[in-house]
């Protein structure tokens, strides 16, 4: 009887400390804090600078959280912490609240704080840049005259940033140079936008008021080969003279993902005189360059001095005289590349979309490297788009240009350089094969020149003997021309004016909401049509099996500006 009195006690003991514990326990744990923004700071930013948001229960995952600025700008997050996100501002932001996404909830900035846009800083830029130097987003560059990075220095430039080309009257000099930024031999220029944040090279002048050559461009000088000796001096009176290097993984820094706006001087009527959109001195194949876009190019929009760099994506809007344009000994594989010209507007040299010379007069006892390398790129998958309409352009000026338009391709003087699956529509001709049996022709007939899976739509004036879509001009007649480019294995073709509808999409020739894109059928997206193997089994190359510079992806999308001229630059 003891025992089970004993065992009773013990249990009502247990019982009532069990009880008495479990009565000292939270039955609920506290909710967490729900998400929350507490603070902005700085409440007042320019475009690309640095703003801290503050506040609870963020998610700690950067690619969790999206922060949109009214203007439906989204930022670009630099980390993220439970109780802080760093962002980016972005272009397009406007003054008001911030919104934040994190993790599915979304919330808004504190109203009584409302975020404010400020404008950037300007900075003058002018002389040599002898040491390291950053240009960051937050702060808008003006070039002044020509601008030398030089002593083996680095130029960085980080995404977002704006830098703007100073007119030739604002030379610090006085010698009427416009802004002009130049990268010497040994030095480099890295500049890597991104598709969101492009680094974007304009002028100085304002929305509405901009123009073909407000400022000069950017210049690359490497340490690749070039077939010119030591005695050619740099064009459009940069220092320094072509040389005897021949370093061909040389490395002059990085472009990617940016625009160069209104660029592309003129100095005189006098021929070499000028400055291109972006030129290239025997730049290297250490030098990545893509995703870069010139518009309104006083000359040029892209000319390269010899050297071995390679290129995808360009874009050249609406230049002057040539769209790509390769002397001296140039080596380099260029893939994927679109033009879309003014009508309007040509040089008075004539203006091309593919302006190829080994030199001048192009033969190699004329050269103090007994004229190599010869000028020998390779271009793929490129699109040039000249004129929509039935009629191609007249053999007289363009309306608001200095001269007459002339060729897609105009290759002479002993240029060796091939060309893959491209598409060129609306020019006076198509191809203009010049120079003698000895130089450019033989050339062709040894492959070393090669254009294949060409296609050719809306060239030739029609009902004039003065152009035609296959020309021989010096010691290749017209007939040697045509039967060189008609060649059926080499699967080129010339079609009339009538295709345009079926291998076009209707806003290709817009020029400032282009939709560069194939419609789906058209016969440019035929596989079976595009060459592969030979020259194209070069590792630079990647599998593009259609005509032109587009499949089914747009890669202009998001970094290029079709209307550079309506865009506020000013913060």
């Amino acid at each position: 009887m003891k025992l089970t009195q004993h065992w009773q006690y013990m249990l009502l003991l247990f019982t009532g400390l069990f009880v008495a514990v479990s009565a000292c326990k939270n039955p609920d744990t506290p909710a967490p804090d729900p998400v929350s923004i507490t603070s902005i700071n700085p409440t007042s930013a320019p475009l690309g600078g640095t703003l801290t948001i503050s506040g609870t229960s963020f998610n700690a995952s950067p690619a969790s959280n999206t922060v949109t600025f009214t203007g439906n700008a989204v930022a670009q997050i630099v980390s993220a912490s439970p109780t802080q996100i760093v962002v980016i501002v972005p272009a397009g932001a406007q003054n008001g609240a911030i919104t934040l996404n994190s993790g599915g909830t979304t919330v808004s900035s504190p109203s009584a704080t409302p975020f404010q846009l400020s404008a950037r800083p300007v900075v003058t830029v002018q002389g040599s840049i002898s040491a390291n130097t950053r240009w960051t987003a937050n702060t808008i560059y003006s070039l002044r005259g020509f601008v030398y990075v030089t002593n083996n220095a680095v130029l960085t430039i980080d995404p977002g940033t704006i830098i703007r080309g100073g007119t030739r009257d604002q030379d610090p000099d006085a010698q009427n140079r416009g802004g002009t930024l130049i990268v010497e031999r040994g030095s480099r220029l890295e500049a890597a936008g991104t598709a969101q944040r492009p680094i974007v090279f304009t002028s100085g002048r304002p929305a509405g008021q901009r123009g073909y050559g407000d400022w000069g461009g950017i210049v690359l000088i490497g340490r690749a080969p070039a077939n010119q000796g030591t005695s050619r001096p740099l064009e459009g009176g940069i220092r320094g003279f072509i040389s005897a290097d021949a370093v061909a993984n040389d490395n002059s820094g990085t472009l990617s993902f940016v625009r160069i706006e209104f660029p592309g001087v003129a100095l005189s009527a006098q021929p070499n005189s000028e400055i291109n959109g972006l030129t290239l001195y025997q730049v290297g194949s250490g030098t990545t360059i893509n995703n870069v876009q010139v518009s309104y190019s006083g000359d040029d929009s892209f000319e390269w001095f010899g050297g071995t760099v390679n290129c995808r994506n360009l874009v050249a809007l609406r230049g002057t005289d040539d769209d790509f344009d390769t002397d001296f000994g140039y080596i380099g594989r260029v893939q994927f590349a679109v033009s879309l010209r003014d009508p309007n507007v040509a040089d008075q040299s004539g203006s091309c979309a593919f302006e190829s010379d080994n030199y001048d007069p192009g033969e190699p006892a004329a050269s103090a490297n007994n004229g190599l390398p010869l000028t020998q790129p390779i271009f793929a998958n490129v699109s040039s788009f000249g004129f929509a309409g039935a009629t191609a352009p007249s053999t007289s000026n363009a309306t608001s240009g200095s001269g007459p338009y002339r060729a897609a391709m105009h290759l002479r003087r002993n240029t060796a350089i091939s060309i893959y699956n491209s598409v060129f529509t609306g020019w006076p001709e198509g191809l203009r094969l010049e120079g003698t049996a000895t130089g450019t022709l033989n050339n062709a007939n040894t492959g070393l020149l090669e254009l294949q899976g060409i296609t050719m739509v809306n060239v030739g004036v029609p009902n004039s003997t003065t152009f035609v879509a296959v020309r021989g001009l010096g010691a290749i007649s017209n007939t040697v021309a045509q039967t060189y480019f008609n060649l059926p294995t080499r699967k080129n073709q010339v079609l009339p004016s009538t295709d345009i509808a079926a291998l076009f999409n209707a806003q290709n020739y817009n020029l400032t909401v282009p939709n560069f894109l194939p419609p789906i059928g058209s016969a440019l997206l035929t596989v079976s049509d595009a060459i592969t193997g030979g020259k194209l089994a070069d590792s630079f190359f990647q599998p593009a099996p259609y005509r032109g510079a587009f499949g089914t992806t747009n890669w202009t999308t998001g970094w290029t500006n079709f209307d550079p001229q309506s865009t506020d630059y000013d913060k």
